[in-house]
């Protein structure tokens, strides 16, 4: 996610209060946790927002970009680009790293040992985002080894200290930069930052500690979702390298259109068809419906061609779980195409009535 306030919320820089508040709204929806969205990202969302919706934060980051507030978001390299000094910013890595390389090192080699995020893509037909949707996946993804319970070695034989790294996960490599030789540490190859290795590999998973397996899973969907949205599973991606942290799984919805209904927003919109009598004298029709008990709405009397009527609550589930939104009817009077002797004479007299 991009670090502009701006870009983060997706607006211009002239964005008036209304339209900042208009997009917090959309993306704090779209990436709140408790909606399975991205907890980093909401709250980066929710930083940027409470920048730009203060109107003397907002002068102060348009004149200066990001400033110091704790130890976060502090831009270094403005800082030293403003004062003339130029180099590698890498080696200020380096240098922090001498003095949080313990936390960094074991942050590291947990991020190596992470399981991959899965993304995949789930039709839906429109009746069923109207309540929470039970879908089976058939997805091929890493699971725990079963042989040696995740550790990566076989049953019945230790775990050992790596001999490269000497159990620290890092190397050492030694560079010049513009404080003078620095030591800078990487990840260890052999044992890819955790320290240890199998004495003997387990036979199945090769000393991964988990192996490839084709998986049906059950997820629920939320009411109310919509094309375009991304709901996450925390835990139900590829395993993690020996017991690391499992990865997230994604799933991108996609709503096929209903040949009757139209959805706009939570709204949604269909064209009923009447007759003439109807039209006139009113009376009761059935409508289609989405859901399982059809709808009965009363024609009122004299009703023309075009009108557009309203039903509250009809439409689809607010995402958020409150309410829902409307179902809006537009009717139209439907012309037979065939008519009996009787009919068109009936209608030859209404003619001459003025009608």
């Amino acid at each position: 996610m991009p670090n502009d306030y701006y870009q983060i919320l997706g607006i211009d820089k002239n964005a008036s209060q209304e339209e900042i508040k208009k997009a917090y709204r959309k993306l704090a929806h779209q990436h709140h946790p408790d909606k399975g969205g991205d907890a980093k990202k909401f709250q980066k969302v929710n930083e940027a927002y409470q920048v730009l919706s203060n109107k003397e934060k907002r002068e102060q980051y348009d004149k200066f970009g990001r400033t110091f507030e704790g130890a976060e978001g502090f831009d270094f390299g403005n800082f030293w680009h403003q004062a003339g000094v130029n180099f590698d910013f890498d080696d200020i890595g380096d240098i922090f790293e001498e003095f949080f390389g313990s936390r960094m090192r074991r942050q590291q080699a947990e991020d190596v040992r992470k399981g991959d995020d899965i993304e995949v893509g789930l039709e839906m037909e429109l009746k069923d985002v109207l309540k929470p949707f039970v879908h089976k996946l058939n997805i091929s993804r890493y699971e725990s080894c079963s042989r040696c319970n995740g550790t990566g070695a076989e049953p019945g034989t230790k775990v050992k200290e790596c001999q490269t790294c000497r159990g620290t996960g890092r190397v050492q490599q030694m560079q010049r930069s513009f404080f003078g030789a620095i030591t800078r540490y990487t990840i260890c190859p052999d044992c890819q930052g955790e320290g240890t290795v199998p004495e003997k590999p387990c036979n199945v998973c090769k000393g991964e500690g988990r192996v490839e397996t084709r998986e049906e899973i059950e997820i629920r969907i939320p009411a109310g979702v919509d094309t375009g949205q991304v709901i996450r599973f925390r835990g139900k991606g590829d395993a993690g390298r020996k017991n690391g942290q499992p990865g997230d799984l994604y799933v991108k919805i996609l709503v096929k259109p209903h040949p009757l209904f139209q959805r706009k927003g939570d709204d949604l919109y269909l064209e009923q068809k009447i007759t003439f009598s109807q039209a006139v004298l009113g009376g009761e029709i059935e409508l289609p419906s989405l859901e399982d008990k059809g709808l009965i709405f009363k024609v009122p009397k004299q009703t023309d061609s075009g009108k557009v009527f309203k039903i509250s609550n009809k439409g689809v589930p607010h995402f958020t779980g409150l309410g829902r939104g409307d179902l809006y009817i537009m009717v139209s009077i439907e012309t037979p195409k065939t008519l009996t002797r009787e009919q068109k004479d009936l209608i030859k007299r209404l003619k001459k009535q003025g009608m």
